[in-house]
C-alpha cells in the first residue's frame, strides 16, 4: 500500500461535502515532541461557511478566533469547546470562502501504546478516539497546531488507498448544532457503517 501525503491543492476544493466523505479512509499523522501518532478518518462533518448557521464563519464573521478559516484551504483550524476540548477541523475551499471539515473519530493506526497513554484507555474501548474531542487528545493536538500546514511536518494526511462505496457511508445530522435552526438538519455528517469509531450513530438519513 502505497501512501501518499495529500497536498494543499487537494483541500482547496470548495465542495466540502466531496471532501468531508472523501477523506473517510485516510490517515491523520500528528508529530508531537518526536511522537508520531496516527488515526484512520471514520467520521467527519461538513460546514459550507458563510451561509451555514452551524459555522463559525456564519455571516462573514470574522474573529481572531475564526482567522484560519478565511485561509486558502490546507490548513488545520483549532478551537476550544466549552473551554475543554480542542477541535481539529479542515480549512477547505479558496481563500476568503470560510469552508470547513470537523474531524470527529478516528480509528487509533500508529502509535497505539502513546495514544492509549494520553487517552488513559485501551485501544479495545472506542470511546479512546470517538469524538472530536477525544481525536484530538488522542492525537495530542492542541492550539499549537491552529493554522497549521496539513503537508507539513507537524500534522499531515496521508492517502494509503482505503476507499469506501456510497453504501459504506453513513450520511446524518450534525451534532451539537442545534442553534443552526434548519441547518441543523441537514445529513452533513459522514461515517463508515460498519466502524465502531464513531459517534452516536444515526439511523441513515
Amino acid at each position: 500500500m502505497n501512501a501518499k501525503k495529500l497536498q494543499k491543492q487537494y483541500f482547496q476544493n470548495p465542495n466540502v461535502i466531496f471532501l468531508a466523505k472523501d477523506l473517510l479512509g485516510k490517515v491523520i499523522f500528528t508529530n508531537k515532541h518526536g511522537e508520531i501518532t496516527a488515526g484512520i478518518i471514520t467520521e467527519t462533518e461538513a460546514y459550507f461557511g458563510i451561509e451555514d448557521r452551524a459555522s463559525h464563519a456564519y455571516g462573514g464573521l470574522q474573529t481572531a478566533r475564526t482567522a484560519a478559516m478565511y485561509q486558502p484551504g490546507g490548513i488545520a483550524y483549532i478551537y476550544l469547546c466549552y473551554g475543554i476540548h480542542h477541535l481539529l477541523n479542515i480549512v477547505a475551499s479558496d481563500y476568503d470562502d470560510p469552508k470547513s471539515i470537523l474531524i470527529r473519530s478516528v480509528q487509533p493506526y500508529k502509535g497505539i501504546s502513546v495514544i492509549e497513554q494520553r487517552r488513559n484507555k485501551p485501544l479495545s474501548d472506542p470511546s479512546i478516539s470517538s469524538g472530536p474531542g477525544s481525536v484530538s487528545k488522542a492525537l495530542g493536538i492542541d492550539l499549537s497546531f491552529n493554522k497549521k500546514s496539513l503537508a507539513g511536518d507537524e500534522i499531515w494526511i496521508e492517502d494509503l488507498g482505503m476507499k469506501y462505496n456510497l453504501n459504506e457511508i453513513v450520511s446524518a445530522p450534525r451534532i451539537g448544532v442545534a442553534y443552526a435552526k434548519e441547518h441543523a438538519l441537514l445529513s452533513l455528517r459522514f461515517y463508515v457503517k460498519e466502524s465502531q469509531y464513531v459517534t452516536h450513530p444515526l439511523k441513515p438519513v
